[in-house]
């Protein structure tokens, strides 16, 4: 690896894979990217938790987990920062990147599981780029493995028929949110991308590409499909973040709508499941059921979610209050 380069090991069917290269890009901090390999693959199988991507530093050495990145590369490098200065903003900028990874991924993967079309599309370009199988890269077999390893976890990750419409709802107000608000110069806290712009896009972007949500796309936010395709690459953009006011307004509280009436009593209900030790959490939302066994994991986001509102200033605490009560956020990030 070229001294004073990172090296971003991923594969292009990863929402998180590709989060990561456009803040690098975005931020034109020197990478190569690498779609991972079996080779690859053992050489950082030590990760854990072991998912893709994984950013080798100009040191040699291996992390994983794209938020945990994110922050670091801030830390390391200061130019064209994607963490909002404003503190209020910045804590909003959190709350609506974990609304992507831990909840939009959802859709994405029911899309991409669910139809045959959708399978055979994915699983033939996923599997050649990120398979664990031992059959021949690209081979029928290899691709049959990749997908039927993946059916195997819609169960598990709740992509199921019960859930079905609660998540494509969830899919189609994400793109509500979005489309009225973005165009050539409008991110979510200003003219400048943000760390939960990357994030949506991310997952936005393999749903403009896999086959069913990237119809339901087009018919239904044409002007987000565009948005996202010029956000793969923004080493060009230069812009301002927006005053506090306008920042929590437009697309950031049409998306806090959604976490406060959804994702938010969905972390409740699964901290609640969980600490209760039961099998299965069950919520409805808007009308609609949602079920599936508690995540460890979503526990510790909620955590984390509570712990940095109860870190900030009561001035900002005070400037967010109007805003996370009309969405419905105030009441879950301010128990304890």
């Amino acid at each position: 690896m070229t001294e004073g380069r990172y090296r971003l090991i991923g594969s292009t069917a990863s929402p998180y894979a590709l989060k990561l290269r456009a803040l690098l890009r975005y931020r034109r901090i020197p990478f190569d990217w690498v779609i991972m390999t079996k080779a690859l693959r053992k050489a950082t199988e030590h990760l854990r938790p072991n998912l893709i991507p994984v950013l080798q530093y100009p040191d040699g050495t291996f992390r994983g987990e794209t938020t945990m990145l994110a922050y670091d590369l801030e830390r390391r490098h200061r130019d064209r920062s994607v963490i909002p200065e404003d503190k209020a903003v910045a804590f909003v900028c959190d709350l609506l990147e974990d609304l992507a990874d831990e909840w939009a991924v959802k859709p994405l993967f029911l899309y991409r599981w669910w139809d045959p079309e959708d399978q055979a599309y994915v699983s033939r370009w996923a599997g050649e780029e990120w398979s664990v199988s031992e059959a021949a890269t690209g081979s029928a077999e290899e691709i049959e493995q990749f997908r039927q390893r993946q059916i195997s976890r819609m169960v598990i990750l709740g992509a199921t028929a019960e859930n079905k419409p609660l998540l494509e709802e969830s899919y189609l107000r994400s793109l509500a949110a979005f489309e009225p608000h973005i165009g050539m110069t409008h991110y979510l806290f200003g003219s400048r991308p943000s760390l939960a712009d990357f994030a949506w896009f991310g997952q936005l972007s393999e749903m403009a590409t896999d086959p069913t949500p990237m119809r339901i796309m087009r018919a239904n936010a044409p002007f987000t499909d565009h948005w996202v395709r010029r956000l793969d690459d923004a080493s060009g953009v230069d812009g301002d973040w927006y005053p506090r006011e306008q920042a929590l307004g437009g697309m950031a509280e049409a998306l806090l709508k959604i976490a406060g009436e959804l994702y938010v009593p969905f972390l409740v209900a699964n901290a609640k499941a969980f600490a209760d030790g039961l099998d299965r959490l069950e919520i409805k939302v808007w009308g609609l059921p949602y079920a599936l066994a508690p995540f460890k994991y979503q526990v510790k986001c909620l955590q984390q979610l509570r712990d940095r509102f109860a870190g900030l200033d009561m001035e900002s605490r005070a400037a967010l209050r109007p805003v996370l009560e009309r969405t419905g956020c105030w009441e879950h990030l301010s128990a304890h």
